[in-house]
Formats: structure tokens, C-alpha cells, sequence
């Protein structure tokens, strides 16, 4: 299996002033949920971090900067990890109730459930334990170095909200600490916003009153949004297009690396499984010239990686990707066993969460095809294909499938590996068709190496 991730064009109206009343902007995936303690996917962050946000924050220069949190420390005592946090006073939540400690043992409760998608981040914390509105304490039973990466990973949610209105009342109208209040929202269509103006961080408060958000799947159409001012910025814009965009008047394009790599998930687990034998994963590495998709496809929108983002945690710059040889794919299929080829089941995303998401899966395919991979190619939209992915779901994914995870800056790749190799269960594998005990055990000692910790907190 090779990855490689593609780049993310943004397209911005010089004309959009920062002081306007309303901006409106158009994405191309919609989420599939807003509760952070019940995210499924990547994407529902494009809502979630509207409204919600947690104890640490990354900045745009990757410098990790304390949020919610006022202070926090870790300490060691009889040979046990805690987390001591004090957080911000006076943090107020939409409807005016401040934020409290009891708050975060909320969700805690909530991201913990093994209901949750976000589970495994706390695997290792044992409780939220409360002394007073602003000071709690995170016991582990393990230490975890993934915590500070995932910026102490509990949410600020409000649990008089969550217990008044339910489930479906926090996705029909989400309340959080956030700069972003909720207005109204038609799915598939459009969100909008507005400025919360007791936002408690006045240097981060938005520029503007309103944000409408538009959800416009379509390539085309999202495009001729921008083109004729119904939009004032856009995402994924088409690789094809990039050049066209940057002649425009008064537009910026941005061109930027993601944190997705894109990948081949095999289900590597069920009996009868061609893709159990290491021999037919080699031929897929072998069987695809992801070079030349980057090319004519990307139109050089993209980088080939052999497994981390150049710059990530744990990249070696000495590891090449597999070169592209079909011929060797073919001996290879050969020699697993399978003269006459293979024919199995292909998932793949329509949704543009990234640009030529779809292109770039259909293109695969007909590579795996030419070296004897016969694809049956079953084409899903966004809710569709994440809930296949998900090992939760049964039946498990029967075949392979396009997909994503990920691992640039500032990820730790081993919240990606236990997600995507790590055996699944016990919290482990939320996307994994893979079982290996040696890797389950890399991957773990990694995440509980003391070294990755921090030193007293900030």
C-alpha cells in the first residue's frame, strides 16, 4: 500500500474585506456530524471547531499554545501519571453560562463511551476528577504521549445543554465556547453563523458578523459559484482548474500541503481474503503509477510519500515508494495463487473532500485492472463511504477502499497507525483490516514511550 497526499487550493476574493458584514463560503463535503464526543470523520471538524474548542490550540505556526486551559502540569506520584488542569475564568458558553470543570467531566463521560468515535484518545486516562469550577485532575493509567497532541483531547461541550435538549437537540442547534455562534441550518445546503460577541478571547474574534457556509458538492457548480460573486471562497478547487484561478483578477489562491495522505485500505482479515497474502499487496504497490497520476490527474498538485508527510513525526527520508512495474505486479498475482486474476469489490468517494478524491480512485482502479485486479467499483458519497470504512459497521468492508487519514504536521502518526493498523477493538482499528501482534505492539509502545512526554506542562 502507498500513500501520498494531495494538495488543498483555497480560492480568496481579494475584495472580501475583514471588517465586511457577511462572508460566504462554499465547501465541497459537509460533515457528518457536529458533536465533537460522536465524530466519525476529519471533516466534521470544518463545524465542530465553529463552536467548540478544547483546554490547548494549535496556532498557524504549529506552535501548540494553551486554550481553555489557563495552566496545567503533569506530575508523577507513587509511580502513577495525573494531569493537573486549571481552566480560564469567567469562559461563558452561548446561552451566557460559564464554563466549569463539571463541564469537561461531562465530556469526558461522553468521549470515553465506547459509543464515541474518539474513544481511544482517552484510552489511558482513568477519570476526570473535579475539586472545584475552574481545577480538575486526569489520572492515567498508562502514560500516553498522544494526549498533548491531541491538545489534552477534551472538549468544552455544556452539560446543561446536552442534558435539556438530547442528541438530536445538540446536532438542530450546537452550543459551545467557541467565536461562532449557531443561527440555522438546512442539511446538504447551508449553515450560517454569526459572530459571538462575549467570545471571551478578544484578540481571536472574527472579522466579520456572519459566515454563511454553502455546501456545494459538485465540482462545476462550486466553481461557477465563485466565478459569478454568489461565493466569496472556496475549497478544493479542482487541480485542473488551479492555473485558470491564479489569472483571475482580484483573487489569491492558496496552495497548500494537507494533513491527508491518501491511500489503498485492504481487508487484510477475512479468511479467503486475496489481499492476506503479502504477495498481492506487493503486486498493488507495484500494479500503480501514482507519479503519473500526481501528473495528469493532480496536475502536480500532490506529493508521493512512502508512508509519513515529509516533516511529520517519525519521517525518514531514506525510505523510496515502491517503483511502478506492472510486469512484477503480474508475476506476483501469478505466483499468489491467482493465474486468472482477481476480481474484488472497490469502494470509492464522490464527495470532494479532497480535490479529484473520486478521479484519483476510479484512475487506481484501472491500473489494479491492468495487472490482473479486476475492481466490481462501487461509487459512495461522504456519510456513505466513512460508515463502510469504520470497523464498527458490519458488515466489514469486504474488498478495498479509497481512502485517508491524517498524518502531516502537527499529527502524530500514531494516532493514524493505531486507527488504521492496530488490530481492531478495545477502542483500537476504528479503520484497520489489518492484524499484526508485532505492529500492535510497536504502535503501543510508541504511544506510552515517557520520553514523548512533557516535562511540567505549561
Amino acid at each position: 500500500m502507498r500513500q501520498f497526499f494531495v494538495v488543498c487550493v483555497l480560492i480568496v476574493p481579494m475584495a472580501a474585506a475583514a471588517d465586511a458584514e457577511t462572508v460566504t463560503i462554499a465547501f465541497g463535503a459537509e460533515p457528518t456530524q457536529v458533536d465533537p464526543t460522536r465524530t466519525m470523520a476529519g471533516v466534521d471538524q470544518y463545524f465542530m471547531d465553529l463552536y467548540f474548542e478544547r483546554l490547548l490550540h494549535m496556532t498557524p505556526d504549529l506552535e501548540r499554545v494553551n486554550w481553555l486551559a489557563d495552566a496545567w502540569a503533569i506530575r508523577e506520584e507513587d509511580g502513577k501519571i495525573f494531569i493537573d488542569v486549571t481552566i480560564k475564568q469567567g469562559i461563558k458558553f452561548h446561552d451566557g453560562v460559564e464554563l466549569t470543570s463539571s463541564d469537561f467531566r461531562f465530556a469526558y463521560e461522553r468521549q470515553s463511551d465506547p459509543a464515541s468515535g474518539v474513544s481511544g484518545n482517552l484510552r489511558y486516562v482513568e477519570d476526570v476528577v473535579v475539586h472545584d469550577d475552574y481545577r480538575f485532575t486526569m489520572p492515567l493509567s498508562q502514560p500516553d504521549g498522544l494526549l498533548e497532541v491531541q491538545n489534552l483531547e477534551l472538549w468544552a461541550i455544556p452539560k446543561h445543554h446536552y442534558d435539556k435538549v438530547g442528541e438530536q437537540g445538540v446536532q438542530d442547534h450546537p452550543i459551545g465556547t467557541g467565536p461562532w455562534k449557531f443561527v440555522s441550518r438546512k442539511h446538504r445546503t447551508e449553515l450560517v453563523v454569526e459572530r459571538f460577541e462575549d467570545y471571551w478571547n478578544k484578540a481571536a474574534m472574527p472579522g466579520f458578523k456572519r459566515l454563511i457556509i454553502k455546501i456545494i458538492p459538485e465540482d462545476t457548480t462550486r466553481v461557477a459559484a465563485f466565478k459569478t460573486g454568489a461565493v466569496d471562497w472556496i475549497d478544493a478547487v479542482p487541480p485542473a482548474q488551479v492555473q485558470q484561478f491564479q489569472g483571475l483578477p482580484n483573487t489569491r489562491v492558496a496552495t497548500l500541503q494537507a494533513p491527508n495522505n491518501l491511500l489503498l485500505n485492504l481487508n487484510q482479515v477475512d479468511p479467503g481474503s486475496p489481499f492476506r497474502d503479502e504477495r498481492v499487496r506487493q503486486a498493488i504497490a507495484y500494479g500503480v503509477d501514482y507519479d503519473a497520476i500526481i501528473k495528469y490527474i493532480l496536475f502536480d498538485q500532490g506529493v508521493r510519500t512512502a508512508q509519513i508527510a515529509p516533516g511529520g513525526l517519525g519521517y525518514d527520508p531514506d525510505l523510496k515508494p515502491y517503483p511502478y512495474d506492472p510486469d512484477k505486479a503480474r508475476a506476483l498475482i501469478k505466483e499468489a495463487g491467482y493465474p486468472a486474476g482477481i476480481n474484488i469489490p472497490c469502494y470509492n468517494l464522490t464527495t470532494p473532500r479532497e480535490p479529484y478524491m473520486k478521479e484519483i480512485g476510479d484512475t487506481i482502479f484501472a491500473y489494479l485492472a491492468e495487472v490482473g485486479i479486476r475492481c466490481r467499483v462501487v461509487q459512495l458519497e461522504y456519510g456513505a463511504w466513512i460508515t463502510l470504512a469504520r470497523t464498527a459497521s458490519r458488515p466489514w468492508m469486504d474488498g478495498l477502499v479509497s481512502h485517508m487519514w491524517g498524518q502531516g504536521l502537527p499529527g502524530d502518526p500514531t494516532l493514524a497507525w493505531g486507527g488504521h493498523v492496530h488490530t481492531h477493538g478495545d477502542g483500537w482499528g476504528t479503520y484497520s483490516y489489518t492484524s499484526d501482534p508485532e505492529l500492535d505492539v510497536m504502535i503501543e509502545q510508541l504511544r506510552h514511550d515517557e520520553s514523548r512526554q512533557a516535562c511540567g506542562g505549561h
